[in-house]
């Protein structure tokens, strides 16, 4: 009995001995432990935004490198038939000297600014009216006209045209058949008319998308400023003038950058009108312009060259613009 007991203060300090010890490791384990999750933290979003940033390497950053080093650089073909071999050139600006010297080139920019300066305000003018319409306190069925706005933005670029082709082209489009009747005979694919007849695509394509973009910005309005506009007897003209078309101006701001870069980049539309309107030609818009020199010349130097300043006047463009616009709102 007392053996036993003379044993166990012995243990007890042997424990007390062991145990700082055991503590220190355990301290040492647990801030590794946080270390290791801490870089788990850190390289999670890494992880996860991977799949993003390689695609976007792979598909945007790539393809524009590609483009740029292209653009300033020329192939040689050897022979009558390139059979003594293909040389790669620096080209220096030789083409984007040949580009800026094509008159038909050149003439697609002006035609697309011409575009732009019509179709463009015209859209947005009518996308506005339609999300203020829709947005209205006296509107019915907002959900279903918006979803039957929308609708034609669904529609690919290609089949809206050939949908729309059938109602340019005589012998076709009962438009043309009932105006004969009353003597007039329009011609939607005229030389002086079919640059019309493709804005009246994109129009109808477009317009309920931007409408979509403004509806959401209406949105967001705080509800106590239509409440104070009612106390102060406000009529719906004057709300929508003083205080919804100011604060939707970011959103007709990023629309008209959309719009802007857009016409830059119309193609389809063209394309298919191509076969049933002489008036377009291979070189009607910048885009098909591009296409044309790449595959059917199979001059792929040349034409980076002209992506690349189709591109460098869109961003110019929408550049020019928003400065403008901050200009006259500051």
């Amino acid at each position: 009995m007392s053996a036993g007991m003379e044993t166990r203060p012995e243990t007890a300090a042997a424990t007390r001995a062991t145990a700082p010890g055991r503590g220190r490791d355990g301290g040492g384990d647990a801030t590794r432990r946080k270390g290791a999750s801490s870089g788990a933290v850190k390289r999670a979003p890494w992880v996860l935004l991977f799949p993003f940033l390689a695609l976007f390497l792979l598909t945007f950053i790539v393809p524009i490198l590609m483009a740029l080093v292209s653009s300033f650089t020329k192939v040689t073909r050897g022979g009558l038939f390139g059979e003594a071999g293909v040389v790669t050139e620096f080209a220096g600006f030789d083409n984007y000297a040949q580009v800026i010297g094509d008159p038909n080139f050149v003439a697609s920019i002006g035609r697309m600014f011409l575009f732009g300066i019509v179709q463009v305000p015209v859209m947005l003018i009518l996308c506005t009216v339609l999300a203020l319409l829709l947005e209205s306190a006296s509107a019915k069925w907002p959900g279903v006209f918006r979803a039957a706005y929308f609708l034609p933005y669904g529609v690919p670029g290609v089949i809206a045209t050939i949908l729309w082709s059938f109602l340019y082209v005589p012998g076709l489009s009962p438009i043309i058949d009932v105006a004969e009747v009353f003597g007039v005979s329009p011609d939607f694919l005229g030389a002086n008319t079919v640059l019309w007849s493709i804005a009246n695509i994109v129009t109808w394509s477009y317009t309920g998308y931007n409408m979509l973009i403004i509806i959401a910005q209406l949105k967001s309005i705080p509800v106590e400023l239509y409440e104070a506009a009612k106390v102060d007897g406000a009529s719906a003209l004057r709300v929508a003038t003083s205080i919804q078309l100011p604060l939707i101006r970011p959103a007709l701001l990023l629309t008209a950058v959309f719009s802007i870069i857009g016409t830059l980049q119309l193609f389809a539309e063209a394309q298919v009108l191509q076969r049933v309107a002489p008036a377009i030609d291979s070189q009607y818009t910048p885009n098909l312009s591009a296409y044309t020199t790449a595959f059917a010349y199979n001059d792929y130097n040349v034409a980076a060259a002209q992506s690349v300043l189709i591109a460098l006047v869109a961003f110019t463009l929408s550049i020019v613009f928003l400065t403008i616009t901050n200009r006259k709102s500051a």
